[in-house]
């Protein structure tokens, strides 16, 4: 396996060639609107991320995507630990994230999520740790950002299900996302409508909350902001800061 030093020049050299302004040991989202809002330019590496779904609906496919395509843009294998295999393989694909690079472990509840993340990040090289659960402690957490830091992987914990709790503390997670879907542009045929979403960043250390309308994740794993709203004057004027 390559070095992580070999690694970082990697993204930084692709970060160049597409414009974007990621420092060593981050992975940019490449949308200026977006990575300006995160310290050093995009998604901190060998830290611990938290991201969920819809809080009414209960809908964490958007949110599934939206993991899939940040995982597919890092190099290496995944390992995603989940409580049961419940989740839809292929629509991974979708997001840039092919089967062949995902290892999937089925832990049986919560707590043996944790427990499997933490072990998986023992291992350098791996382009990041995913956990599906409900919910999980702060003390779970502080060791993950630790695991995290110890091997320069990336971990992600996926809160399915999870229902909005605004100012919740404790967590050591860097950032904290909710992505819901949000009405997509009208075509003649609804079907070809790239998704949009609500992105929400409700928590990211050294930075403040804010949320975009985004249109969902392409076979390459990038979003992007609606051309309507990129070209409109003042548009960051509409973009609302949550609590």
């Amino acid at each position: 396996m390559r070095s992580t030093a070999a690694l970082d020049s990697l993204r930084a050299q692709i970060a160049q060639i597409e414009g974007t302004r990621g420092k060593p040991g981050t992975l940019p989202f490449g949308v200026a609107e977006i990575d300006r809002h995160l310290p050093g330019g995009g998604l901190a590496s060998g830290a611990l991320h938290e991201i969920a779904g819809s809080p009414e609906l209960a809908d964490d496919a958007a949110a599934t995507v939206f993991l899939a395509g940040i995982l597919a843009r890092l190099e290496g294998p995944v390992l995603w630990c989940l409580r049961w295999r419940d989740l839809f393989a292929p629509a991974l694909q979708l997001a840039g994230l092919h089967a062949d690079r995902v290892i999937f472990v089925e832990a049986g509840s919560d707590t043996n999520v944790l427990l499997a993340m933490e072990e998986c990040l023992r291992h350098r090289g791996l382009a990041g740790v995913v956990g599906e659960v409900a919910k999980y402690p702060a003390t779970a957490s502080k060791r993950l950002q630790l695991a995290a830091e110890a091997s320069e992987v990336s971990a992600f914990v996926f809160r399915r299900a999870s229902r909005l709790e605004a100012g919740r503390a404790g967590s050591a997670a860097a950032t904290r996302w909710r992505v819901i879907s949000a009405p997509s542009e009208e075509l003649p045929i609804p079907a070809l409508a790239r998704p949009r979403w609500n992105l929400v960043l409700e928590r990211v250390r050294g930075g403040e909350s804010h949320n975009w309308i985004v249109e969902g994740t392409d076979a390459q794993g990038r979003i992007a902001l609606p051309a309507a709203l990129v070209d409109r004057p003042g548009a960051q004027e509409d973009v609302r800061q949550v609590a």
